[in-house]
């Protein structure tokens, strides 16, 4: 992966500021591994709350931790200014999420002024072996602050 260098030179600190205020995040006890501009790991132990009919660790738990990432990964990037939305992503699912510990690898492959596209992969720990569950591409935008206009809002025709 190429070496990207952030707009914001204290994009750890806000990272984490921004990852920290997502209870989505707090609920499902995902937390930040590593972090380095452009790329995160993020983990989460396995919870029963968390398994579908058949034990498995629920695909939206899954496709939660590689959205997440992706949009951290992007994020680190971004100027201190923004704030970030995910507008689009595709999740394929490989196989059945079933581990004691879920890890979520996303890093960005192109990052641009308003979007930045991302890479995630999901694995699975399970019994001293790690398993390819799940991958991701995503689509994130900056959210940039508007400058205020000058202008009057322009009056109907009728």
């Amino acid at each position: 992966m190429a070496a990207f260098e952030p707009k914001n030179p204290g994009y750890r600190a806000a990272t984490v500021a921004m990852f920290d205020a997502q209870p989505a995040m707090r609920t499902l006890g995902i937390v930040i591994v590593r972090l380095a501009p452009g790329e995160v790991e993020l983990a989460m132990l396995h919870a029963p709350a968390f398994t579908q009919q058949n034990g498995f660790i629920h695909a939206g738990i899954i496709t939660a931790g590689l959205d997440n990432a992706c949009g951290v990964a992007a994020f680190t990037l971004m100027p201190p200014e923004a704030d970030i939305l995910t507008v689009e992503f595709k999740t394929t699912l490989l196989a059945p999420a079933r581990g004691e510990r879920f890890v979520f690898k996303a890093e960005v492959v192109k990052p641009g002024r308003t979007l930045t596209f991302c890479e995630a992969k999901a694995f699975a720990e399970h019994d001293g072996k790690t398993t390819l569950i799940a991958t991701m591409t995503g689509t994130l935008m900056a959210m940039l602050p508007r400058p205020a206009t000058s202008h009057e809002p322009r009056a109907s025709r009728a």
